[in-house]
Order: C-alpha cells, then structure tokens, then sequence
C-alpha cells in the first residue's frame, strides 16, 4: 500500500506538473497542469473502485464453493500481479511462486540440493511451446526405431545387449535437431510372458539410443513409445514450477453450529487474507489455510481436496497433449522389431565381463520371465502362491505402511489373502485409513495411514494427518517391524525442492530408527507409470514421477533398505499402466518383501 500511496503520488506529479518532481514548470505545461488534473482525479476513482473489488472478492469467497473460490482467486492473483510484478521468475529461493515453501535449508542441504536438481536436469528444446507450432514439434507418427546389428555378427544371445536406434521427426516429416523427447523403452515377448525395462540414451539432436540386456531364450521384441514431446515438457516443468496451486486442498472449520470451508495449501499468498499456520512442529514442513473470519484456527475438523484448476494452458499448448497423437503414443519401427535370442555361449563370460565396463552397459533391478519377477540382484525370489505361506512368513511380524494409495495397495492385498486377518473398524474411511488388520492366532499385525500432506484423499479427519519422519520416530521397531514407505504421486504438482525436503526429514527419522533397532525391515516403494490422457498429463504425468523417483533412489542410495523398482516392474510388464498397478504386479512386489524376510 505505501508503494501504492507513493505511485499515486508520483502520477499525480507527473500529470500536474508534465515533468520529474525535481523539474521547474514551464509556460507550455500550464494548459496541461489544468487538464490532467481531471485524469488524477478519474485515476484516484479508478484505483478506489479497483480495491472495492478486491474487497469485495475477499467477502464473496467465503460463501462459494472452493471451485468458485479457485476462480476468483486467480482473477485476484492477475489483478495483484498486474500491479506489483514485472516478469514471471523461475524458481529459486529469491523468485518463487511462493515465499513460505519452509525453512531455509543449511548450507550441508542447499549443496545436496543442488546437486539433487542438476541430476535431474532435463534437455530444454530448441524452441520453447509459446513460440513453436504443432507442425514443428515430434510426432511419433513420423518417427522410427531400428535394431542396429549385433558386435561384427549377425546373432544375438543371452548375456548380450540389444541396442535400438530412433530418430525423431515433426509433423511436416522433418528430422528433429534436438533433444529433450520423453521416450519409453521396453523388450518383451509375449508368448514368454516376458518383459524388461529398456535404458534410452539421448544424444541430444533429435536421435536417441534405447539399450536392452538380453536375458531370456527366444523372441524379443522392441517397444518405444513417445510419452511427450519436448516442447511438451517443457510445459509441464513451467506448471510445476509457477502453478504449484493446480491443485488445491480445503478444511472445514466448526464450532458449535458455526461452520466455514477455507482453502488450503502448501503455501498460500499472505496479502489475500490471514492465514492458519499448521506447519508441523518437529519437520518444520509447512502448512497452511486461509483463517475463517468468524472461527479460530484450532477449529479445524478436516483436511480433504478440493479439486484442479483449469484453463492451464494456451490453445496452442494443448496441442502437445493430444490422446492418441502425442501422449504415450508407440514409435513404429524401420524393418523387423524383433530378434531371436540363442543359449548363452559357454565362452561368453570373459566378453560379459569386459562390456560391464562399457559406459553404456545398464543392469535393470529385474525382468519378468514366465510372469514372474526374477531379480538381477538382491537375491532368488521365491513364489508365494498360497495364503498359508504367507502367514507363515509374517508370523510374530508387525508391519506399519505409510504413504499413498499405492501403499494401501499392499495393506488390501494381504489383507484379502490371508484369510484369518481380520481388519478392525476404526471408524475410518476405507480409502482414507487408518486402517488395522490382526491376526492373533499367527501373532500378525498390518497398520496403513496416509502420509501427511499434500494428500489428495477426501475427508481426512485433522488429527489423523501424520508426517511419515514423525511416524518413524515413534517406532520401537526390532527383528519383528517391517515398514513399507510409498511416498510419491501427491508431490507431482509441486517444485521438486518440496519433494527432496520430505524425503530428508524421512531418511533422518530412517536413519534413526535404524540406528536404535538394527534389525527392523525397511522397504521403499519408487513411483510407477500410470495411464495419461491430457488432462492427467497436467497433473501427474510420468514425467513428474519419473522426476521424483530418480530423487528418491539418490537420497536413499546406500542405506540398508529394500526398494521395490515399481517403475521397471510396470514399465516391463504387457498390461497397461495404471496409477494403481494390476494385482499380478502386487504379487510380485510382495514376493519381493517375503523373500528378503523369509529368504
């Protein structure tokens, strides 16, 4: 408001006098003086009734709902940036979408985060989507793969590494020249009911490498599959970054018969109105809503979400996101997509050993042969097929999941198998948890609560929101805990800093819980592919997720856990990708946990 107050100033100045506050008047400014005095007046009114109506969208917002309120609030945003900002800013600590993303991190963290973000880094196109049209941006349609011959032969065995050339094209047909595409790439044959994540190399011009390791007899076929184009990308990195509000989350405040419905957020614009400070106590992880002007603060029954803003992109943008045009959209290949692998070669192992040292040569966490998830390291998995196996496995075992909806995946899926579980009611939606199942004849006990948010879950009761770090801390644990970890997919929507500081306070409270009890079983769940659609894309595309779960694997990188490689385990399998996998995958990833605690 002072900014204001001497704006206005300073206008009305320029218009009396026709020159800087430190000028002389002249002759030739006197008719202008006794003219632009009216404009200073009209001006005065125009800014009165400008405030007017902001006040007045303050008033309105409390008797809308919260897509309303999403509404109005981003009119009020343009007519506040209009005013106060020159330029959009990327996001660094001095020009974010929002001063309140937490605490500062120390000088150890910052590093770490740095080096997090640069990891990470992604291509940037050569033209960015608002100047560049749809003719000019990849189209899968017009472009191909090709298998590149094997080392000076024309036969492939097991223990070699396949390797598959693409060269991208636009719509007009002509060959890209640069990098940035998000590719896919997957061998399989199904008739083996086998299946293995591909590694795609880009080489920055408009071409790209997809490498495979040949590990099973028989047929093997190639997949790529474009799942955005760069210039598409490059939309999505803008949103994560400047519209962090895209997905937005409300309370419901009561007292008596007093109630009111505010939004909320991982932060929220302080010159809107006052706000409910939540942010957790021991984290430090912030959280806040807007404050109802007739109740306090610690009247807050709930947390829920509130639903997606819309109208995020320009016309022109929302020609990257076309289903069945360039979303997941499969590249055809240039001559036969397939090879036949011969036996392994008694003479091979040497050959092997020295490729190891390519720079090229990638070792996958596992491929699946006859339906089945075999590793390529941490150990055999064994099958269990049968419910009494499992129980015998989990006998005397308490096992705590946390997270998302893909860790109550595990809860439901035990907790449908094992027929002498019985899940107490809790009073809880079923969606929501918390949930607890017992087995007192077998000593077995399964707990699952949501992580703490952003969780885009509805209804959750106030009280129940836990922060997983918090969580871990209150573990005894011991030879006897398992814990599984999921924590990805409501993080999409966020800048990635947000992500990296959940996850350290989570490795801090890990690190401690085994530091006091050794022998507790920790297991951490990466980010799975899912279907998209335009919409989706906007939210939680595979670009996010893949994001975030090279994050996660280097944070956790040497600890003494279990990570479930969700991403390779639905990347390689034929069923369609979905946000909550298949149960065949669930059994797969449960086989993966029961071996390493019974092995």
């Amino acid at each position: 408001m002072v900014l204001l107050n001497s704006s206005f100033r300073y206008v009305c100045h320029l218009f009396l006098t026709g020159s800087q506050p430190s000028g002389e008047l002249t002759e030739d400014s006197t008719m202008w003086r006794s003219l632009s005095k009216y404009v200073c007046v009209f001006f005065l009114l125009a800014l009165s009734g400008l405030f007017f109506l902001i006040n007045n969208i303050n008033v309105l917002e409390q008797n809308l709902n919260c897509q309303t309120v999403s509404t109005l609030y981003q009119l009020q945003s343009s007519i506040h940036t209009a005013f106060f900002s020159e330029a959009h800013f990327p996001l660094d600590r001095n020009h974010s979408y929002c001063g309140l993303l937490g605490q500062e991190p120390s000088p150890e963290e910052a590093l770490e985060e740095r080096y997090l973000l640069e990891s990470i880094a992604w291509p940037e196109p050569m033209h960015h989507s608002e100047s560049v049209s749809l003719d000019h941006t990849s189209d899968p349609a017009h472009s191909f793969f090709v298998i590149l011959p094997a080392r000076g032969r024309s036969e492939w065995y097991v223990g070699d590494q396949l390797e598959a050339f693409v060269q991208m094209y636009d719509f007009q047909g002509h060959p890209k020249s640069h990098g940035g595409d998000f590719l896919l790439a997957r061998l399989h044959s199904s008739e083996l009911e086998a299946g293995v994540a591909g590694q795609v190399l880009d080489h920055r011009n408009g071409t790209y490498s997809a490498i495979f390791p040949l590990l099973w007899q028989g047929s093997a076929q190639v997949e790529m599959t474009l799942v955005h184009p760069s210039e598409a990308v490059h939309v999505l990195r803008r949103l994560r970054e400047e519209r962090p509000d895209r997905v937005f989350f409300k309370s419901l405040f009561r007292s008596g018969k007093l109630s009111q419905t505010t939004v909320c957020n991982l932060c929220l614009p302080t010159s809107q109105k006052p706000l409910c400070n939540y942010t957790d106590a021991h984290t430090e992880e912030p959280w806040y809503c807007y404050k109802p002007k007739l109740l306090s603060c610690d009247t807050r029954i709930n947390h829920a979400k509130g639903g997606y803003v819309k109208g995020l992109l320009t016309n022109k943008e929302a020609l990257l996101f076309q289903g069945g045009v360039n979303i997941k959209v499969h590249i055809h290949p240039s001559g036969s997509d397939s090879v036949t692998v011969l036996p392994e070669k008694k003479d091979k192992a040497d050959e092997r050993s020295s490729m190891k040292m390519e720079p090229t040569r990638i070792t996958p966490s596992g491929y699946y042969f006859q339906g089945s998830w075999r590793a390529l390291t941490g150990g055999v998995i064994r099958q269990f097929n049968d419910s009494s196996a499992i129980t015998q496995c989990l006998k005397g075992k308490v096992v705590y999941m946390y997270g998302d909806s893909t860790a109550r995946q595990w809860f439901e899926y035990l907790n449908d198998l094992l027929p002498e579980l019985k899940q107490f009611n809790l009073h809880s939606p079923k969606n929501v948890g918390p949930n607890m199942a017992v087995d007192s004849t077998h000593n077995i006990l399964l707990r699952y609560r949501c992580h703490g948010p952003p969780i885009r879950f509805t209804n959750v009761i106030a009280s129940e929101m836990r922060y997983v770090a918090n969580e871990l801390d209150g573990l005894t644990g011991g030879s006897n805990t398992v814990v599984f970890i999921s924590i990805w997919s409501h993080f999409s929507t966020f800048p990635v800093q947000v992500y990296i500081r959940r996850l350290r306070h989570i490795r801090r409270a890990m690190v401690r819980l085994l530091d006091r009890a050794p022998g507790t079983m920790v297991v951490l769940r990466s980010a799975n592919l899912q279907a998209l659609d335009p919409e989706v894309s906007l939210y939680n595309s595979d670009w996010y997720s893949l994001q975030l779960d090279w994050v996660l694997r280097a944070m956790f990188r040497g600890l003494d856990i279990l990570l479930i490689d969700a991403w390779e385990m639905t990347l390689g399998h034929h069923l369609p990708h979905a946000l909550h996998p298949p149960p065949i995958i669930i059994k797969n990833m449960i086989d993966i946990i029961l071996s390493r605690i019974c092995p």
